[in-house]
């Protein structure tokens, strides 16, 4: 008897509040350059133009940015409003503050009166009147604090109408519990990928509960993250990379939607192959036994 394929039927949409989008997205750090941020080679202007452009063909009306995503010739937002403005009536742009970066390139972090600051530049960047989503990208030494002050500045701009929904990113269930007390919470923006940790695990779940997008970043890297993947992991992605004739890339995305219906993704690049790859890599399927060979790959606890 052959291998059984998961062939449920499987969303290939679902709601940030009151926006619709498909679950497979774009981020658009690398736009800018081979490597975020002022590292590696810039990335010729009409090409991220095309690559921009080529994804909302494809079907992609999800694209993730920031105004901090840039290098010193190159802005990922300035980026899309040239590429795609004037905007399709169903495009969403999601944006995320806290973290800045001074005209050189300096980081720094915005106290809660700045985050309208942050809000502002995005909207001029962007040519937008509005934002359609703004995550609170938690900084890695507030991972254990309190998040509420941060997030209550932005529930104000909500209320003022500048923000049209909220997310969060680099959090815990504890300070997602915090934000949902103060405000709604469309998304949660978190690192995600073969061999996650428990507690990475165990936030999917809660935002499933709660009817929250979970959007995974380091989807493809996996359980290396900013690293290349580790060796165990590698040796059985590309086991179920080479069953399928796709690349392991396609294999790390795809595994994350078969997460929950409420997972989303949002791979980044500026190259048009690896674009129509990462697209197509939300129609792929795997067997139950190909399901059950990833998923036993685990990081510690």
């Amino acid at each position: 008897m052959s291998p059984r394929t998961n062939t449920a039927a499987v969303p290939s949409t679902w709601q940030l509040g009151d926006l619709t989008v498909n679950r497979v997205g774009f981020g658009a750090m690398r736009l800018t350059g081979t490597a975020p941020f002022d590292n590696g080679v810039p990335r010729d202007r009409e090409q991220s133009i095309g690559v921009l452009r080529r994804a909302v063909e494809l079907g992609v009306n999800h694209i993730d940015t920031a105004a901090f995503y840039f290098s010193a010739t190159r802005s990922a937002n300035e980026l899309i409003n040239r590429a795609l403005a004037p905007y399709p009536d169903d495009l969403v742009i999601t944006t995320k503050v806290w973290p800045g970066r001074g005209p050189s390139g300096e980081w720094w972090w915005a106290t809660p009166a700045q985050l309208r600051g942050q809000v502002e530049e995005n909207l001029r960047q962007l040519g937008r009147d509005y934002l359609d989503v703004v995550n609170l990208r938690v900084p890695p030494s507030r991972r254990a604090g309190s998040i509420g002050e941060h997030f209550g500045a932005l529930a104000e701009l909500r209320e003022a109408g500048l923000i049209r929904h909220l997310g969060i990113s680099n959090v815990t269930s504890e300070q997602l519990a915090e934000a949902l007390a103060i405000a709604p919470v469309v998304c949660v923006q978190n690192p995600y990928g073969i061999g996650a940790s428990n507690e990475d695990r165990a936030l999917l779940r809660v935002c499933g509960e709660l009817g929250i997008a979970f959007v995974p970043f380091f989807a493809i890297a996996g359980s290396g993250r900013e690293a290349d993947p580790v060796a165990r992991d590698s040796e059985a992605v590309d086991a179920v990379a080479r069953a399928h004739g796709v690349s392991p890339a396609q294999v790390r995305l795809a595994w994350t939607l078969h997460q929950g219906p409420h997972v989303l993704a949002i791979p980044g690049t500026g190259d048009p192959g690896h674009l129509a790859q990462n697209v197509a890599a939300g129609a792929l399927r795997f067997t139950e036994e190909e399901m059950a060979r990833l998923q036993g790959i685990h990081t510690a606890p």
